[in-house]
């Protein structure tokens, strides 16, 4: 019982189709719109976002810690290699300095008191040497002069050694005191500034930030996160083009110059840097500018193209593309639409590239189906059936 009613409900289902396509009111029409097969240019790409920066930044700390004494530069000044920048207060250092010169001199008037100390253990070594070969005094105090000789050696290897030691205490104070000037160790751009005057700077554990470089900001770079999907496309020396929010009516130019291999997991998604270099001549891009990238991965620059839609479109009637399993456009030929097996190439989103197939340009294809009445009209891209 169960079985036949499914059986009634399915053939009702069915007689309900048949019915409505075969007695559909003659006063309304299938209307496809269709566009041109057109040859053009058409540019495969990838898109992401990265961060403008100058490709060489430097990082100006100090090795020694103290008070800011003065400050010679600020935000945006040029400067030069070995320019003064800053100045640590020196006077401690100078004190230092002159500690350090006067253990030197104490340590050096040590090696003269050694040496004196020695010449007399020798000449005393010497007549004891000469007694007891004349049986003039007892072997025990010929050992003890032997003995004395002996430690006057080591006290001068020992006060030799201080001196190496003082002038070793001597140049740390000395390289101290010159650390306390801090100069630009290249030509550039102050892009950051962070101390002021009469701030103390403490370099006990790490060495602390005062200015930051940017060498030259002619040249400058961006550092985006391709997709892991996307980054097989990319490649060195690739064209990319990109805007900034500052400049909202200006694109700009730039190339991949480098694609690291270091993969970057940020919430299960692996993404690659890719570093592109671009030219700034006019200093109108700026380091921190957040920029939206397009890497062209392929160009053709006259390929044989239809629209993206003519791809996905499936007339109702014919939702098997006529028997072809693979890719297919329609085309309106002999007074009705038809399928046609195609290959496509690259896609710019909005056209796809015909690599093989009975495609012509100048051939109409289908991209969408609608229904209109017989008194509609079918100007604009639009042929009724």
């Amino acid at each position: 019982m169960k079985k036949r009613w499914v059986f009634a409900v399915v053939a009702a289902g069915i007689a309900i189709f048949v019915a409505s396509r075969t007695f559909r009111s003659d006063d309304e029409n299938m209307v496809y719109r269709t566009e041109p097969v057109t040859r053009g240019e058409i540019a495969a790409s990838v898109s992401a976002t990265g961060t403008l920066s100058a490709v060489t930044t430097v990082e100006v700390g100090t090795q020694v810690s103290g008070t800011i004494k003065e400050i010679y530069v600020d935000y945006n000044s040029k400067v030069e290699e070995g320019q003064l920048i800053a100045l640590i207060n020196p006077e401690t250092f100078e004190a230092q300095e002159e500690q350090a010169k006067a253990s030197l001199a104490l340590a050096k008037a040590g090696v003269l008191k050694a040496n004196a100390t020695l010449d007399d253990a020798k000449r005393n070594l010497e007549r004891m040497k000469q007694l007891a070969s004349r049986n003039l005094i007892a072997q025990s105090e010929l050992d003890a002069a032997q003995t004395q000789y002996a430690l006057a050696e080591a006290g001068l290897a020992e006060a030799q050694a201080q001196v190496a030691q003082a002038q070793a205490a001597l140049k740390k104070a000395q390289v101290d005191l010159k650390n306390t000037r801090i100069y630009s160790p290249v030509n550039g751009v102050v892009i950051s500034k962070s101390v002021d005057v009469g701030q103390t700077v403490a370099a006990s554990f790490q060495t602390p930030t005062l200015f930051t470089i940017a060498e030259d900001l002619t040249k400058m770079q961006i550092e985006t996160s391709v997709d892991e999907a996307d980054i097989g496309c990319v490649s060195v020396g690739q064209e990319v083009v990109f805007t900034v929010d500052a400049y909202p009516g200006i694109t700009f130019y730039g190339s991949v110059s480098q694609v690291r291999i270091e993969p970057i997991t940020v919430e299960n998604v692996i993404t690659y840097t890719t570093v592109v270099s671009v030219e700034n001549p006019e200093l109108k891009l700026k380091p921190g500018m957040t920029a939206n990238v397009t890497i062209i991965t392929d160009r053709r620059p006259q390929a044989l193209r239809v629209p993206s839609a003519a791809l996905r479109f499936r007339p109702s009637d014919h939702p098997l593309a006529g028997g072809i399993s693979g890719e297919a456009v329609w085309i309106v030929k002999g007074g009705g639409i038809h399928p046609v097996a195609i290959e496509s190439g690259i896609s710019d989103g909005r056209y796809v590239e015909v690599a093989s197939g009975e495609v012509e340009e100048g051939d109409l294809v289908v991209v969408e189906e609608g229904r209109s009445t017989k008194s509609s009209s079918s100007r604009g891209g639009r042929f009724p059936f």
